[in-house]
């Protein structure tokens, strides 16, 4: 058993800005629970029992192939079924989250719920960054930390899904963007310790990286803003490139939302 938030019931909603308001809730009680036990952990106090907190997430089910017509290569799924993701950082993909919540549900014409996942939140990404709570600790208490807060669990992070080598088990809904919650959240950290910079909502939403080995510099989670013409019209990654997924929102890495090296026009030059 695991010390957890109390328990969030799932919601159903037909409105985008109130599905974003729960994620938004969900995610930042979860994540002040971590904080607040990893806290008490550096000021000495012991957790009887190991302390978890999940992501959010966002669901759709539909039972038929129908929906609205569309020019855009995402904000819809291919065909029938569950499908579902956990999300991180409200804070800082909120415009993003918004936009594609808009389109499922027009697309679509069925409700988005949102609850809690199973997807644990490593407690490091949970930290603010200016928090460097762990260096305070001595060794035992360091190897303690281990067996009472989740960690990166670098399974969970991997490109399975943006690959096409992703593989349902039994019962698992369909996934509903290229990158889980942990993997985002990775590449957050990475482009953190890279940079020497804090992520902010303008930067992500435009040219956030994906820190992939074949392309670092794709907008995965890019704005609209930062779309070409032919960014309308290029094939992304929906089931026409993938006999697996349906990839509601997330491009495919490399394609119809990829920024050159030199950067776009709201973004500086970056270097590899």
């Amino acid at each position: 058993m695991s010390q957890m938030p109390d328990f969030i019931a799932p919601t159903r909603h037909r409105d985008a800005a109130q599905a974003l308001a729960q994620i938004q809730r969900i995610y930042a009680e979860q994540t002040a629970y971590l904080r607040q036990a990893m806290q008490a952990f550096v000021a000495g106090d012991t957790p009887a029992q190991p302390v978890r907190a999940c992501y959010p997430f966002v669901r759709l089910q539909t039972s038929t192939l129908a929906r609205a017509p569309t020019h855009l290569a995402f904000g819809f799924v291919q065909g029938r079924g569950r499908y579902e993701t956990p999300l991180t950082r409200p804070d800082l993909f909120a415009h993003y989250y918004l936009e594609q919540f808009e389109l499922l549900l027009h697309n679509h014409g069925v409700e988005l719920e949102v609850g809690t996942s199973t997807q644990p939140v490593p407690v490091y990404f949970a930290l603010d960054a200016d928090d460097a709570l762990e260096g305070s600790l001595d060794r035992e208490r360091r190897l303690l930390l281990r067996d009472l807060f989740d960690l990166p669990d670098l399974t969970a992070m991997d490109d399975g899904i943006a690959n096409g080598t992703w593989q349902p088990r039994a019962g698992e809904a369909q996934p509903l963007s290229l990158f889980t919650a942990p993997r985002v959240d990775y590449s957050l950290q990475r482009l953190r310790h890279y940079t020497g910079t804090r992520p902010s909502g303008s930067r992500i939403s435009c040219c956030s990286p994906t820190t992939s080995s074949t392309s670092t510099n794709s907008c995965a989670w890019g704005m609209p803003k930062c779309r070409t013409r032919a960014a309308a019209t290029t094939p992304s990654s929906s089931l026409a490139t993938s006999s697996r997924a349906a990839w509601a929102w997330a491009p495919r890495r490399a394609t119809s939302w990829a920024v050159p090296r030199r950067g776009c026009r709201r973004c500086p030059p970056t270097t590899s």
